[in-house]
């Protein structure tokens, strides 16, 4: 299961947080500080698989945005660094080489888009076609409501 998805550029700021699991605030914010710290100390040489408290994190840098998955030691790792690259791939299209700008200022479009993809903790669709389909689908309902 899936604990937290994040999207934190490289001064640490926090730029998307989906949170699957019960956190408090103040927890939240400790965790986020805390797996930022990890990985900017981290060798690039190094894998994208960190054990992190009781939970396995898996990260990939992207244009200089961390796109980092906190889940079970048990879960496939290599299926959730996919997972990420599939969820980047995936934004790229969505709004056409995706960068950080874009991640602030359509959050709600990022919110939407990983609410098609991953559902309470576990992933729910991995077909980019599909996801990009429903997207288009929420647009059209966008544009008929104004």
């Amino acid at each position: 299961m899936i604990h937290f998805f994040l999207l934190q550029n490289r001064q640490g700021q926090t730029r998307i947080a989906k949170w699957y699991s019960p956190f408090e605030h103040a927890e939240k914010k400790k965790l986020q500080a805390e797996v930022y710290r990890t990985l900017i100390q981290r060798p690039s040489k190094y894998t994208n698989f960190v054990e992190f408290r009781n939970y396995s994190v898996i990260y990939r840098r992207y244009k200089g945005v961390f796109f980092i998955i906190c889940c079970d030691p048990s879960d496939n790792e290599m299926a959730m660094l996919e997972m990420i690259h599939l969820f980047v791939d995936t934004l790229n299209d969505y709004f056409v080489e995706v960068c950080e700008l874009d991640l602030v200022f359509n959050f709600y479009k990022v919110f939407a888009l990983l609410d098609e993809f991953i559902l309470g903790g576990e992933l729910q669709e991995s077909s980019k076609r599909v996801i990009l389909d429903r997207m288009a689908l929420i647009g059209d309902f966008e544009k008929k409501s104004k």
